[in-house]
């Protein structure tokens, strides 16, 4: 069965790691995990209120409908859609019994891309039946520690609506189905570059889902105009998005498969998903907007009221906002809310309404129900396979499923790069940094908030605005003004090297902050030795230390459990936690300009993941002089994700508009990694990107 925690809010989930991680109450993280939880707070409460802001009459909202439609379609990796191949279908052996046939069967919704299921109808059909797809959410069912798909767990809903004269295809899904693929990408596996490449496991059931109902469409007993959808839990959200999705669907009950973005992200319902629960949230969708696609089919939202990662004030709030569609089409009576007492389960309650619900609109049928959901076999009966095909797809379909670009399609002059730029930088923006806000959204309000003379440096601690709630603290060093002679510290018209910190970065330079600023840098040992080699190795000019939220001074838990729930939560919000890093080196750079004395061009120094953040702001911003990157990944698969970006650049890419903005980019590389770099073919850009082995 599908193991769930009990929902927690981000707030009380932060406090609560550190209690269970051994971090006491002046934890470095403490500051910065209450941050996260004020930010995803007020994300959380922009998009919700930005839901059908620009709907006022039916007349608006059939205006934008299909675009819409088309950007879930894109967000679940169906844009473009995959090709309608031959489904192939095999049906493997049959069982009967007085009442109904069940075939196994299985067909491929594209080559190698098996499903497996079992079609239920009845014994004698006189006349084309309704269809009911069922599809199934988390229940692992195995026989001798072999998988025979979690349609077998729900086999009693497909035999109560083939015993009342339906016929009822169950779908296994790609995880815990026969041929077992993967829902748990980011949920446990950090495969966070899903993120990169746009995938989703829901898009592959949603076109899985799109499929079964082609096939039913094909079978000579099923009236293609009456096709309904259900399914629960995983099987709900599945449910939602076929039948926001595909208008053949006539009647809909998703049950215990959404909730608001407020229960997933702020009150913590997302520890308890896996990745084929969401949609990739380019265009920051609050859920009522899925639901809403459904309009005006008849549409039963059905829950339990104490179901801890579907919440009762989450479920009623989705109706309450869908309810807003629906009375403009004049259909109220086509959108009903069914809450029972209970738990996440299968409950008999549940079932009954959603039966009723599809005798009343794919039957027009209002008797009560007489018959229970009763399961007839033993699980390994339904099995279909007896061998699993060697040419599946299945376990690897997120490999294949979304299209992505390779490093080797880069433009060779450098027209074409200028041509090609204009257009990555448009879809970067478009599709993997629309999480950012607007330029003119808050102030910088950069001041000063310590400084000291040490050394021969003047050193100021400088604080800023990038996000609310997120004041960022840089540090500025630069040669005191009586050591350099002159009344400004800096010349305008000198370089500034501009050090982007990642964790490693700030834990290397704390000491030293600590002993400058131990009001600022608390709870780390100060250096004055560090201090001092520090101060003797920077150039000449000033030196401006950059670190991103999450960083240092607003540093997130160090629990990995935690981390990856915090990652996901950003991943809901149409963001990423390195997009937003990316915003935060960018309004570093912008708050420069307000410091007295420091002007100028900016070379920009990163290493690691800082080098990715210092890479992607050079594209967004002015004046970058040079770039030197230390073991920047030559792959977006072993970057920091970012929505949907391999779906425009790879890192060469981005590399090259880099070197063409700037006077150059330096990589610089272990031996075992330059290798990659060396491999790229990257245009003429007259020797501006130099590689250097570490």
């Amino acid at each position: 069965m599908f193991h769930y925690r009990t929902a927690v809010p981000i707030a009380a989930l932060l406090v609560l790691s550190h209690c269970c991680h051994a971090e006491d109450s002046n934890s470095p993280t403490e500051h910065g995990d209450r941050l996260a939880a004020e930010y995803f707070a007020l994300e959380t409460a922009k998009l919700s209120e930005a839901t059908f802001a620009e709907i006022e009459t039916l007349e608006d909202w059939e205006r934008l409908r299909d675009g819409y439609r088309d950007e879930l379609h894109e967000m679940l990796g169906l844009d473009p859609m995959p090709e309608r191949t031959d489904l192939h279908p095999v049906v493997t052996g049959t069982l009967e019994t007085d009442e109904f046939v069940v075939e196994k069967l299985q067909f491929q919704s594209m080559p190698g891309l098996y499903v497996t299921g079992n079609l239920y109808r009845p014994r004698q059909v006189d006349g084309a039946l309704p269809a009911v797809l069922y599809v199934c959410g988390h229940g692992r069912q195995e026989v001798d520690g072999v998988s025979v798909g979690n349609k077998t767990h729900y086999q009693h809903h497909g035999e109560w609506f083939a015993r009342n004269g339906y016929v009822c295809l169950t779908i296994d899904t790609i995880q815990l189905g026969e041929i077992e693929g993967m829902h748990h990408g980011t949920y446990r596996h950090d495969k966070w570059w899903w993120n990169n490449r746009g995938y989703t496991p829901a898009g592959v059931e949603a076109w899985n889902s799109i499929r079964a109902v082609d096939y039913l469409q094909s079978r000579g007993e099923v009236d293609p105009g009456r096709i309904g959808v259900t399914g629960r839990s995983g099987g709900g959200a599945y449910s939602w998005w076929l039948a926001a999705l595909d208008e053949r669907i006539q009647a809909a009950v998703p049950v215990a498969g959404i909730t608001t973005l407020q229960n997933h992200v702020v009150d913590g319902c997302v520890e308890g998903h896996c990745d084929c629960m969401f949609m990739v949230n380019t265009y920051r969708w609050d859920y009522p907007m899925v639901a809403a696609l459904v309009a005006p089919r008849p549409l039963l939202i059905s829950n339990s009221d104490k179901d801890p990662i579907f919440p009762l004030d989450g479920v009623v709030e989705l109706h309450r906002k869908v309810r807003r569609i629906y009375e403009l089409y004049d259909a109220e009576s086509k959108l009903g809310l069914q809450i029972t007492e209970g738990p996440h389960q299968d409950t008999q309650e549940l079932r009954v309404h959603a039966f009723r619900w599809f005798n009343r609109f794919l039957k027009n049928d209002r008797s009560l129900i007489e018959t229970v959901a009763t399961p007839y076999f033993e699980t390994g009966e339904l099995k279909v396979f007896d061998e699993l095909p060697v040419d599946e797809r299945v376990t690897e379909i997120h490999e294949s499923f979304v299209p992505k670009v390779t490093a080797e399609e880069l433009p060779q002059s450098h027209s074409d790069l200028k041509k090609q730029s204009k257009h990555w930088k448009e879809a970067l923006l478009q599709k993997s940094f629309r999480g950012w806000p607007s330029s003119t959204s808050e102030a910088l309000d950069s001041k000063v908030v310590a400084q000291s003379q040490q050394d021969g440096c003047l050193v100021r601690a400088i604080e800023y605005t990038s996000q609310s709630p997120y004041r960022l603290t840089m540090f500025v060093v630069e040669p005191s003004p009586s050591e350099s002679g002159d009344d400004e510290s800096t010349s305008a018209a000198e370089a500034v090297d501009v050090r982007i910190l990642d964790q490693q970065g700030w834990d290397d330079m704390a000491p030293a902050w600590s002993y400058l600023f131990p009001e600022i840098v608390v709870g780390v040992k100060s250096d004055a030795e560090l201090w001092q080699s520090t101060s003797e190795s920077l150039s000449g000019s000033a030196t401006v230390f950059v670190a991103p939220r999450g960083v240092g001074l607003t540093q997130w838990s160090t629990d990995k459990k935690t981390r990856t729930h915090l990652r996901r939560r950003f991943m809901l919000l149409g963001q990423t936690a390195a997009s937003m890093q990316i915003y935060d080196v960018r309004r570093g750079l912008q708050a420069i300009d307000a410091i007295d004395g420091v002007g100028g061009t900016r070379n920009l120094i990163g290493r690691g993941d800082a080098a990715v953040w210092a890479l992607y702001a050079s594209l967004f911003e002015d004046r970058i002089a040079e770039l030197e990157l230390t073991d920047l990944p030559a792959r977006n698969r072993d970057a920091p994700d970012l929505l949907n970006v391999s779906r425009s650049v790879e890192l060469p890419h981005v590399v090259s508009m880099a070197a063409d903005r700037a006077s150059g980019v330096i990589l610089r590389a272990a031996d075992d990694d330059i290798a990659q770099w060396q491999s790229v073919d990257f245009p003429d850009l007259g020797g501006k990107i130099r590689l250097i082995k570490k």
